[in-house]
């Protein structure tokens, strides 16, 4: 996740918590609903302010303590209840239904991998795909509005120019990305090292997938805990 008209989406041209039964709370179902969707050269969508602006001060307010980059599954964190409400929506039918319908594809049977980032390190934002075990990738923004011109993400024509981009999305808080995963669904962004906050989900494509993907996560997390020297973002 936008205040300001400094918020904008750049399109161009050719280009362990229980499962809510109900609709989301805190995100915005209907401002996914009404995003222009993309199909070249992959299928993606982006949503602007899907976060009300209270909502967003008190996520930010109970998001994880997280001092170094890299992603972290949720059972490696501690967070408040205002993060844990957002949470309970991101794994809300509902909005399964409703990322999936924009990106044509079935997510109400997938499994869903929920992880978070606090921090991004200068290595960060390379452009690359991403893993095959994955079906869809969102990322929801919670930053402030944001000014730099690293960390913004693009979504590119291919693997080689951060320029040739048909997409760029600030990550402004409530800020919300999506995009079928292809073998093409190249992305990346300019460096940026400090604070970059967001909840990326993921469907996969099966049980075997969310336990290996997830296996990763946690490895990578107490590792980050057990040599704090080697990641301090730099």
């Amino acid at each position: 996740m936008e205040p300001g008209p400094s918020v904008v989406l750049h399109e161009r041209d050719n280009q362990n918590l229980r499962q809510p039964l109900g609709k989301p709370v805190m995100i915005d179902i209907a401002a996914i609903d009404k995003a222009s969707v993309s199909v070249e050269p992959f299928r993606f969508f982006a949503a602007l302010h899907v976060i009300s602006s209270n909502d967003l001060a008190a996520i930010r307010g109970d998001f994880p303590a997280i001092d170094k980059p890299g992603v972290y599954p949720l059972e490696a964190l501690s967070y408040g209840p205002a993060f844990a409400r957002l949470i309970e929506d991101i794994r809300s039918p509902a909005l399964a239904i409703a990322v999936g319908k924009k990106l044509g594809v079935d997510l109400s049977e997938l499994p869903l991998m929920i992880t978070v980032r606090g921090q991004a390190q200068a290595k960060d934002g390379r452009i690359h795909t991403d893993t095959k075990d994955k079906v869809a990738t969102c990322l929801l923004y919670l930053n402030e509005t944001w000014e730099s011109g690293g960390g913004r993400l693009r979504l590119l024509r291919g693997p080689h120019d951060l320029e040739d981009y048909v997409a760029e999305i600030p990550p402004n808080g409530g800020s919300f990305a999506a995009f079928k995963v292809t073998s093409n669904s190249w992305h990346g962004h300019h460096p940026y090292v400090g604070q970059r906050r967001y909840v990326m989900f993921n469907w996969v494509k099966n049980d075997s997938a969310l336990t290996r993907q997830l296996g990763r996560h946690k490895l990578s997390a107490k590792i980050k805990a057990l040599l704090p020297f080697f990641y301090r973002g730099t």
